[in-house]
């Protein structure tokens, strides 16, 4: 099957996350990936959290469908290396340090002058404007910024993480986004290639509701709320008989009726104060009194059974063991079997999204440093001496 993608290159000089994961979704569809690496140690991610057989599981499914090209960028051989894979590339996408390619020689207007149609794809911290870009930026600082971290976590207490690194992928996301956006102009209305600028802070920023037009209008600074959704009533965590947490959204007008009269709290259902979602959280320290008091009394495989009984949207806290047995997952196929190099395998997010026609899938298993350095270089024509030389002064 011909994937959405096909025939698209696409040449990765980013590492670590905010880039290869803008790349990975690209690969999934389709696209040709050529990660370039720093010859020896390669991508820093090949060696964050747990290691097997000295290689990070997590580069299992993050470098997926990525053809692996080790490549010393500091000197003029592999910057010319770069500048012959453009030619016939589609796509480029860097995560350094706005600056860092123009160091290298490889600046956008570079590129520009050898493939007019080439796509750049240039993610950073604070973008490749303004007064903080020569700032380093990681997710987590972009998560700071962008208003996130101030939300996270409970009143009165430091703000925490959300146990991923969701700025940088936020950001791989919005990435795509302006890739695709890039090649419909490109494609669609004869226009050029152009740059894509996106700014870690910006993209989370980009996910934050309400926050500035309510500052602006109104003078409130959103504060965090812990497991509740100020504003949405019903929507929190709510305490089961056992210990566990029941996640309950009964914000919907009609929802909330069926989750009142569900409890046994009809004149709840009927209270005309608690018709809309204003006058529900008004008083939402009522509201959820009343459905941790029901909860309270229920284990949550029960109150979780009860709820989907009356269609009230609900749901448990998943960890990595709930997931691999959840039969949703499987049905859906969002575990997969990938090899790892030494024949063993290793189970991976599948692919998103879903397409009905021209679904991605992952053909290629993550690759082992500079696995296809010999393939990528003799496509450009370099000879095997040439080649031969460039290892042994180590700019491959």
């Amino acid at each position: 099957m011909i994937k959405p993608l096909s025939g698209l290159r696409v040449i990765e000089i980013g590492q670590l996350i905010a880039g290869p994961f803008a790349a990975k979704i690209l690969g999934d569809f389709g696209a040709d990936i050529i990660k370039i690496e720093p010859p020896e140690k390669g991508d820093p991610l090949r060696k964050w959290r747990l290691l097997h057989e000295g290689t990070s599981v997590w580069w299992a499914s993050h470098a997926r469908n990525k053809r692996s090209l080790t490549l010393d960028l500091r000197q003029p051989e592999g910057q010319q290396v770069v500048k012959d894979l453009v030619q016939n590339a589609d796509i480029v996408i860097e995560n350094f340090r706005p600056g860092t390619l123009e160091k290298w020689g490889l600046g956008f207007e570079v590129l520009h002058a050898i493939n007019p149609k080439l796509i750049l794809l240039r993610v950073s911290g604070y973008g490749q404007t303004g007064p903080y870009r020569d700032r380093p930026g990681f997710g987590a600082i972009g998560e700071a910024m962008g208003g996130f971290r101030y939300l996270s976590g409970e009143p009165g207490r430091p703000p925490v993480r959300v146990g991923v690194s969701i700025g940088d992928t936020l950001s791989g996301l919005h990435g795509v986004i302006g890739v695709m956006m890039a090649l419909r102009h490109r494609e669609q209305q004869g226009g050029l290639g152009q740059e894509i600028d996106v700014a870690l802070y910006e993209s989370v920023f980009n996910m934050m509701e309400s926050l500035i037009p309510e500052y602006d209008k109104f003078g409130v600074i959103r504060e965090p709320a812990g497991a509740r959704l100020p504003g949405i009533t019903p929507s929190n965590a709510y305490l089961c008989q056992d210990g566990r947490y029941a996640l309950i959204s009964g914000n919907g007008d009609s929802i909330f009726k069926r989750l009142m009269g569900m409890m046994g709290r009809q004149d709840m259902a009927d209270d005309p104060r608690f018709a809309v979602n204003d006058g529900r959280s008004a008083h939402v320290n009522e509201i959820d009194d009343a459905i941790t008091a029901w909860t309270s009394q229920h284990t949550l495989d029960h109150v979780l059974d009860q709820l989907n009984s009356v269609d009230v949207p609900c749901g448990k806290s998943y960890d990595a063991q709930d997931i691999m047995n959840d039969p949703h997952y499987q049905a859906r196929d969002m575990l997969l079997d990938t090899p790892l190099h030494d024949g063993s395998t290793v189970k991976i997010p599948g692919v998103v999204p879903k397409l009905s026609q021209t679904p991605g899938q992952v053909d290629r298993p993550a690759p082992t440093l500079g696995q296809h350095t010999e393939e990528i270089l003799n496509e450009l024509g370099i000879s095997a001496d040439t080649q031969r030389k460039w290892r042994e002064r180590k700019i491959i």
